[in-house]
């Protein structure tokens, strides 16, 4: 059971916090399709208390995606204290801690997973965090540093002494990044040592694979990241097979493409610019146009687009192509 205050979830699905994925828009699609907590892109700690406008959007949330989890990352105390507090008033459900992050940049500055490198500071930042907002402080990490330095379980019993209410963990090291397998029998250790929710990440790309996740390793919920963006019903598919033990019918080209258009104007919905939001939505057509005929050449013509019409009118068009080779 995942609980946190009035959050009471039993093996919920949560969208993991990714840059330039989960921004609102994709967040809202998720949401319908039946993730059933979201969170933010991370968010900079030194951005926000520098006013940076782009990084301050970042935080903006919608009633209509609770319960939302703001996630912010940093390597100063001081500046994660702050963004936590600046967090606080966007009024979300959960405030997160990046402590997972492998990327380079991120790690050589000590944030993310580069915590992990030094687990007392990481305890002194979770507990400033905890003690300086009212809002349910949660953390997301992974395993280790690196294979001679899987210290996860010792790090779970610190931070939840020092008031973390969850914790997410990605089940590879910061030096795997996303290579290698996650190595899910890592939960049921750190399960054993805590009294807090255990969230299971990494390796998560089909219904199959959250079924799995929850039976084998126990885990309190699943936590989806890139399987979610080259699928997004993956949610509502894994319900369905964990509540029924049955899988539903392959998703159709019909609402393949109509998901598409309706994530897409989601995305312009919530940017200042059409172009903002139909230039990096380029990302997601891999995933919406999977396996369908001549898809290759329709993705080749929606690149050079950067307003919704003309992408309208060609998914369109390709669909109705679609339902006469079927015939």
């Amino acid at each position: 059971m995942f609980e946190i205050n009035n959050i009471k979830l039993n093996k919920p699905l949560l969208l993991a916090p990714m840059e330039d994925v989960t921004g609102i828009g994709f967040r809202k699609l998720c949401k319908e399709m039946g993730a059933d907590i979201v969170y933010t892109e991370f968010v900079n700690s030194d951005g926000l208390i520098r006013n940076n406008k782009k990084t301050a959007k970042k935080m903006i949330i919608t009633e209509e995606e609770k319960p939302v989890g703001i996630q912010i990352y940093g390597a100063d105390i001081e500046s994660m204290v702050e963004a936590a507090k600046m967090s606080e008033q966007m009024n979300p459900d959960i405030i997160d801690i990046n402590a997972g992050c492998w990327v380079r940049k991120v790690v050589k500055r000590g944030a993310g997973s580069g915590l992990l490198k030094d687990p007392d500071y990481m305890e002194r930042m979770v507990e400033a965090i905890v003690k300086a907002v009212d809002k349910p402080v949660t953390v997301k990490t992974r395993i280790g540093w690196d294979s001679d330095s899987i210290i996860i379980c010792d790090v779970a019993k610190r931070l939840e002494n020092v008031g973390a209410r969850a914790l997410t963990i990605h089940c590879r090291t910061s030096r795997q990044g996303h290579s290698g397998e996650a190595d899910w029998s890592y939960i049921s250790q750190i399960k054993e040592v805590v009294n807090i929710p255990v969230v299971l990440n990494g390796g998560v790309f089909t219904a199959e694979d959250a079924k799995r996740a929850f039976d084998e390793t126990g885990a309190d919920g699943v936590m989806i990241a890139r399987g979610a963006i080259q699928h997004p019903w993956i949610f509502r598919e894994a319900k369905h097979l964990i509540e029924t033990g049955l899988p539903l019918p392959k998703v159709s080209a019909d609402e393949r493409i109509h998901t598409a258009l309706r994530h897409l104007k989601y995305e312009i919905e919530y940017k200042d610019e059409e172009r903002q939001a139909v230039i990096p939505f380029r990302k997601y057509y891999t995933g919406y146009l999977k396996g369908l005929h001549h898809s290759a050449k329709i993705r080749q013509q929606l690149m050079v687009f950067t307003e919704y019409p003309p992408i309208e009118d060609l998914l369109l068009n390709y669909l109705e192509e679609l339902k006469n080779i079927d015939d």
